[in-house]
């Protein structure tokens, strides 16, 4: 009697197509948002005639309305139980702001297209990566995540180099940079509402008390455990403007200076993609521990560095620990909370990690003001030890991938 044919393996899992064109909706828009902001504070300063406490004010207030709308975008997707429509609307806000730059004649019109901007990144975050979350296959969602990160990171290297070479060839003209910055912009809307079916899903059902009330306790403890590490982690990478402060400092003409986002941001670009396929090899939690120890390499570097040599051996690391951790973060996120709430918790994790950030800048700069600019890479290692540290307490389904 011959033997019984084998069932045919199942396919591997693949990354969707809509996770693709979520990942280019990402970099046309970082294109538009990049060409503007690598140019704005030297627009607002020279053409308008803005203070730097001006700027900085702007920019703080830019930001934090950024962190609430996150919040309350993830939460309201998970009570309609529909993400892409939040997500179209907070790329159309980021978009229709852009020509109000190249219109702007005074100091009002600007910061109200920031702050409009700034909300309309906000309500787009969350619920973007809970529908990336939705629609990716659990055995793909590093990857899936490495994958929109990566693209999103394109266009925050390829928006600035638009932009210095635009003001070369037109003579600096602030102005005619923006309008061009515009295009990619409307692009970006037009691709998100054309290029994703949003999987159904019922909306939540009216929970009493709010479902402000009731997440907490239903998102569960593994979930709080990676908002925690994650908190400690986010304090151990303060802003890349430091980087910038190190590379003059360290003796890099000012013209050649912002090369170093460049340069950083092409290998996180190159990375996140790779890693985000290793995570869902080894597990998410082996994957943050070696970019945890690729951060303390750098800041080490970053701190003892004396030539320009050194420097960029820090700021590859850099990047390298981006690419490693970025995209990685958000896939541990949907691997501990409940999909009905994955928006919701995007928009605590993603409030939480923005406060760690403004914590670890300010600090980073009492530092760097009154201890030199070694101890704000010595204290950055030393966070990242603490959350190497923490690792260990993360509970197994929050480990992800192989490690699971």
């Amino acid at each position: 009697m011959p033997p019984s044919p084998r069932p045919l393996a199942a396919p591997p899992a693949r990354v969707p197509r809509a996770v693709w064109v979520l990942g280019f909706v990402s970099l046309l828009m970082d294109v538009s948002s990049e060409m503007i902001h690598s140019l704005l504070p030297l627009f607002l300063a020279g053409a308008l005639g803005v203070s730097v406490l001006t700027i900085g004010l702007i920019e703080g207030l830019a930001e934090a309305a950024a962190l609430i709308a996150k919040v309350f975008s993830g939460t309201l997707s998970d009570r309609l139980g529909r993400r892409k429509g939040l997500a179209v609307l907070g790329y159309a806000m980021g978009a229709f702001t852009k020509p109000v730059f190249a219109l702007a004649g005074s100091v009002g019109p600007v910061v109200a297209a920031r702050f409009i901007d700034r909300v309309g990144k906000g309500i787009r975050g969350a619920p973007r990566d809970a529908l990336v979350a939705d629609i990716t296959p659990p055995a793909v969602r590093g990857a899936a995540f490495g994958l929109r990160q990566s693209l999103d990171t394109v266009g925050a290297f390829v928006g600035p180099l638009l932009a210095t070479a635009l003001m070369l060839a037109w003579a600096n003209d602030f102005r005619a940079v923006f309008w061009v910055a515009c295009v990619p912009g409307f692009l970006a809307v037009a691709l998100l509402i054309a290029g994703v079916e949003e999987p159904r899903r019922e909306p939540a059902a009216r929970p009493t008390p709010p479902i402000w009330r009731v997440a907490p306790g239903r998102l569960g403890e593994t979930y709080w455990r990676v908002v925690a590490v994650g908190a400690v982690f986010t304090l151990a990478r303060f802003s890349e403007a430091f980087l910038v402060l190190r590379a003059a400092q360290v003796g890099v003409p000012v013209a050649w200076v912002p090369l170093v986002m460049v340069a950083m941001n092409l290998v996180y670009a190159a990375s996140a993609y790779p890693f985000g396929k290793l995570s869902d090899a080894i597990g998410h939690a082996r994957l943050l521990a070696l970019g945890l120890v690729v951060l303390i390499a750098a800041d080490l570097v970053l701190a003892l560095a004396d030539h320009w040599a050194w420097l960029g051996l820090g700021v590859a690391l850099w990047g390298v620990h981006m690419g490693a951790t970025q995209g990685l973060m958000a896939a541990m996120v949907a691997g501990a909370a409940p999909a009905d709430l994955r928006g919701t918790a995007y928009g605590v994790f993603n409030l939480v990690s923005g406060l760690a950030m403004l914590v670890a800048s300010a600090v980073a700069g009492l530092l760097w003001q009154s201890m030199g600019s070694a101890f704000t890479f010595y204290a950055g290692a030393a966070f990242a030890g603490l959350a190497l540290i923490g690792l260990r307490w993360l509970a197994p389904e929050a480990r992800g991938g192989a490690s699971a």
